[in-house]
């Protein structure tokens, strides 16, 4: 095993990102929910705001956890149609499912982000941390988001990711800041010694609880 847990990755994560400590405009973003538990550990440590950005994975109708795209909060897709076609995924359960994802998209910004002021990424320096990254569906769908909301540089900061994947996030954003890049690549998860689900409520606490 790599990490301890989602908490030991943040702060090793966090000690690969001290060029960005303190930096004006700079902000990090969590994708929920696993993502967010490692970013607010790179928030304290570079000492920056923390937000989310709650992209959705688009699930194959035999494994849900098989991504074959993801929307973007506002429910634009970024497709695998190669997998789509292969698998022979009809077009009314992609229609299905990012209509349903695009919901869960919405209650959860609400929840995560409930009191705070509209997101601004206009010319920031914008951290976008995730718990790992496999097929780079939701990652991408992320980038896509912020790009779209003026950001000014967009750095890409996960624990563990295929060689592939990593490659192409890169070409997408200003940097790339992996820890480790293993050819033998199943899941996420088993680079962790405890990788349990993070819940909803979590992610409510630590972006409640969470200063600058």
């Amino acid at each position: 095993m790599l990490f301890k847990d989602r908490t030991d990755a943040g702060k090793k994560l966090a000690d690969e990102l001290l060029e960005y400590e303190n930096i004006p405009d700079g902000l990090v973003i969590g994708l929920p929910r696993g993502g967010v538990v490692l970013a607010v550990e790179v928030a304290k440590r570079l000492k920056l705001p923390l937000d989310v950005v709650c992209p959705r994975k688009i699930g194959a109708p035999f494994n849900p956890e098989y991504a074959i795209g993801a929307i973007t909060e506002t429910g634009e897709g970024i497709f695998n149609e190669e997998a789509i076609s292969y698998l022979d995924i009809s077009e009314e359960h992609v229609k299905e499912t990012v209509e349903r994802e695009k919901q869960q998209a919405k209650r959860r910004l609400e929840l995560f982000r409930k009191g705070r002021p509209p997101r601004d990424f206009q010319d920031k320096v914008v951290i976008i941390v995730d718990d790992g990254i496999a097929t780079g569906s939701t990652m991408k769908a992320a980038i896509k988001s912020i790009q779209s909301e003026g950001a000014q540089k967009i750095v890409c900061a996960v624990p563990v990711s295929p060689p592939d994947t990593h490659n192409e996030i890169s070409s997408m954003v200003d940097h790339m800041v992996c820890l480790h890049t293993p050819r033998s690549f199943q899941a996420v998860g088993q680079f962790f010694e405890d990788f349990r689900p993070t819940e909803d409520e979590d992610v409510a606490d630590i972006m409640l609880s969470y200063q600058t």
